[in-house]
């Protein structure tokens, strides 16, 4: 688990965030969340999930992470947006579980088709729009939202 300030700043991460990203509480601590970004995780995704985020709405994700250390893993993420009383934004609250191996081979099917449809741009706003039509089409083809297409891949097709 970790929580990070607005603007995506780690104010809070537990022990096995800790553990697992290969991070000192004090390297973690005041550091944008972006420090574990796997170079093989489509922008698309993090700009869908920074998106929803922002509509004050919760989101479901698959994110491959890179530790400290220089392994990678996957996380099943749930991330919420954190207020106040009086509805101020406060930051992000994001829990992670390991999720099922057939699911992690879903995603990164999926994953791998933004990704080279990313790396045929030469510069990061055109690779994050064509990563986002990319997947806007993927979608309306299986006529599948993100958050259908996360829980038909977490509950193995059954909904």
């Amino acid at each position: 688990m970790s929580k990070t300030d607005p603007r995506g700043v780690i104010t809070y991460a537990n022990d096995v965030f800790l553990r697992v990203s290969a991070l000192t509480e004090e390297q973690a601590l005041g550091h944008p969340h972006n420090l574990i970004r796997h170079p093989d995780m489509p922008r698309a995704v993090f700009k869908l999930l920074w998106d929803t985020l922002e509509k004050r709405r919760e989101i479901f994700a698959y994110v491959l992470n890179l530790a400290a250390d220089g392994a990678h893993y996957w996380v099943f993420a749930h991330i919420t947006p954190s207020s106040d009383r009086s509805g101020r934004l406060l930051g992000y609250h994001s829990n992670r579980r390991s999720p099922a191996r057939p699911a992690v081979t879903a995603i990164r099917d999926v994953y791998a088709q933004l990704l080279d449809v990313e790396r045929r741009q030469s510069r990061t706003p055109d690779a994050v729009a064509a990563g986002t039509a990319a997947l806007d089409r993927m979608l309306t083809e299986r006529g599948r939202t993100y958050d259908e297409l996360v829980w038909d891949i977490t509950d193995g097709g059954t909904r």
